[in-house]
């Protein structure tokens, strides 16, 4: 699959807000069993009871104000890792960016992956997107419009540039497509387009989408396999139900969204959705095991859940300065198996670009 896609501007805290989500928008399933811990902030309103699987949507992922773009220094390019396949650069990924142009930038120079001018300057070296370009940002169609460009440019300089489908694009596709025909949820009438209104969607990216957009994001793998690390977007087990290899699990997804039926690309959506499921002491690592065992690699690197969520620091309801998530890299958990690399961008988090494998 070819596709075309540091330290970002000091951010403010930001306040988290309350508010009941409506049903169709909560997760639930044979997979949703880890559901945020007895006690944990998730935004829903106090005194309420969880569900089981419970998804914080845009109601309760607050997002920063956006200020200027710091200019970062390039960093030296690095040498490709003597492990690495033969002709192939160092491996890097990105969490979820979310519509944050201004901040990809700055992570992408501060790591030596592109030049002043935006452009590429890595050579040989593999950049893979884990998904979550649009919504709740501000410039969603510029983000992809960046990673579409560098793909083409990384491809001249013998690297290559590639993002898997997140649940976003997903969503936006659906908006696209269907608008407000009703789905069946499962729990009441829902639609796309306010699903995508309810998590972020930006009326301006959907201005500006055009068909080469709409065909980029419908052809993205959902997972894929590069130096031991299995690459997907969501921490979930769903994509079990899509096959039993990384190939035909990407055939399914692109099949299903082919097919352009509005119930099987809602629950097609609602299945990428699911979160928390390698969080779990007790049963996270099974999880993991579950997938590498199924699909191969020895880590499973996603993005999805920001990392504030699965340590359950929120920040602070009143914005006090200082008492915000501080991430500084990615997480490591479920016995060393998974690493998280939503740094929470879009809640006074961190846009994070890092090479694997992680020094540790």
């Amino acid at each position: 699959m070819t596709q075309g896609a540091g330290q970002g501007p000091e951010v403010r805290a930001a306040t988290l807000r309350d508010f009941r989500v409506p049903a169709y928008v909560h997760e639930t399933g044979p997979y949703a069993h880890n559901a945020a811990p007895t006690g944990q902030h998730t935004g829903v309103a106090t005194g309420t009871a969880e569900p089981e699987g419970y998804t914080p949507t845009q109601r309760d992922l607050p997002v920063i104000n956006q200020g200027d773009t710091l200019q970062v220094p390039l960093a030296p390019e690095q040498a490709a890792d003597p492990s690495t396949p033969e002709g192939l650069g160092p491996l890097y990924v990105v969490g979820d960016v979310h519509g944050y142009l201004d901040q990809l930038v700055a992570a992408l120079q501060d790591k030596g992956l592109i030049d002043a001018e935006g452009n590429w300057s890595a050579g040989n070296t593999r950049l893979w997107f884990l998904g979550d370009f649009t919504d709740r940002g501000p410039d969603g169609v510029g983000v992809i419009d960046l990673v579409m460009r560098l793909s083409a440019e990384a491809a001249a300089a013998g690297g290559y540039c590639k993002a898997l489908m997140g649940n976003h694009e997903l969503l936006l596709l659906g908006a696209k497509r269907f608008g407000d025909t009703p789905v069946n949820s499962g729990a009441g009438t829902a639609t796309f387009q306010a699903a995508w209104l309810l998590n972020g969607g930006q009326k301006t990216d959907m201005e500006r989408l055009q068909d080469h957009h709409l065909q980029w994001m419908a052809r993205l793998d959902a997972m894929e396999e590069a130096d031991g690390h299995l690459l997907v977007h969501s921490d979930t087990t769903a994509y079990l139900e899509y096959g039993d290899s990384i190939e035909a699990v990407n055939d399914t997804v692109r099949e299903t969204l082919t097919r352009n039926d509005a119930d099987e690309c809602w629950d097609l959506f609602r299945k990428f959705t699911k979160r928390f499921a390698f969080r779990d002491d007790e049963t996270g690592a099974g999880a993991v095991r579950e997938l590498l065992g199924t699909y191969g690699g020895t880590r499973i690197v996603h993005g999805h859940s920001p990392i504030p969520y699965l340590l359950g620091e929120v920040g602070s309801e009143d914005g006090e300065t200082g008492t915000g998530p501080l991430v500084e890299g990615p997480h490591v958990y479920a016995g060393g198996l998974a690493i998280a690399m939503d740094g929470g961008v879009t809640m006074a988090g961190k846009l994070l670009v890092c090479q694997l494998p992680l020094d540790e």
